[in-house]
């Protein structure tokens, strides 16, 4: 059994779309044959280098509740039906616990999990109804260990996973299937924010000991595709049997958790 035909013309929501992990996850089911359907806060990058993306775009703010509701109930009156739902905006904030702003704490929280507890909130209800479907949801290895200076992403993506374990415990008796996918560093926006010098990536690699973070033993940074294929796997048949379980994408950078 291979992804060939699975998505043709099924209806995929994506979040985070825009760029990084979402792109290649909106890219991987579009090329697959599905009409994907690309939410994020912006997508103006590709229309001022001249470009669009080659599936429908919907700005939101998915910290917004009402905003969520307001999109999700405009797409389902075009589409009413949905296959896979990929969750995968996320933002960073960096700080000590002590030092971190209130906003820097809210706006990782609001995005990270209560961003995907809205959107799921209006469509939990159309899964049920159809008793079909998928959730992958990403989340981060960093929900697994707790990191130095990353409290509000860790705490959010901690609650994330949580969150997304109990839609799918809800979710299993009418058919529909929840997983999770949890990254370690990829070649993104996000993480390239995090690196000041010509060897950021290379000593990212090696790992911070006096952090307590151990280095990726695969010898490399993830690719955002390579994210990409785990989730496209979770949401095809090839996963049928396959809910409430955590794939942990990162090399094995937290072979000590």
């Amino acid at each position: 059994m291979t992804f060939s035909g699975q998505f043709e013309n099924k209806v995929v929501w994506v979040t985070g779309a825009a760029r990084g992990i979402g792109h290649a996850v909106a890219m991987s089911f579009h090329q697959l044959g599905a009409q994907v359907i690309g939410l994020d806060i912006d997508f103006s990058a590709a229309r001022e280098a001249g470009t669009e993306h080659p599936f429908a775009t919907y700005e939101v703010d998915i910290s917004n509740p009402d905003a969520v509701r307001e999109v999700a109930q405009r797409i389902l009156a075009a589409f009413p039906v949905i296959d896979v739902l990929a969750n995968v905006a996320g933002i960073l904030r960096m700080g000590q616990t002590e030092e971190l702003s209130v906003d820097d704490w809210h706006t990782c929280l609001n995005v990270n999990a209560s961003g995907v507890f809205y959107l799921l909130q209006q469509v939990i209800p159309v899964f049920k109804q159809q008793r079909h479907g998928a959730v992958v949801t990403v989340s981060s290895n960093a929900a697994h260990v707790p990191r130095q200076h990353m409290t509000a992403y860790c705490a959010s993506k901690a609650a994330l996973s949580s969150l997304a374990n109990c839609a799918a415990l809800e979710l299993a008796p009418y058919g529909v299937r929840c997983n999770l996918v949890s990254p370690g560093s990829t070649d993104t926006p996000m993480q390239r924010s995090l690196w000041h010098s010509e060897d950021a990536e290379q000593r990212t690699i090696a790992g911070f000991p006096e952090q307590f973070k151990l280095g990726i033993p695969l010898g490399k940074i993830a690719q955002p595709q390579e994210i990409a294929q785990v989730v496209v796997f979770l949401a095809s048949d090839l996963a049928s049997h396959v809910t409430m379980q955590d794939i942990v994408v990162d090399g094995g950078a937290i072979l000590n958790a």
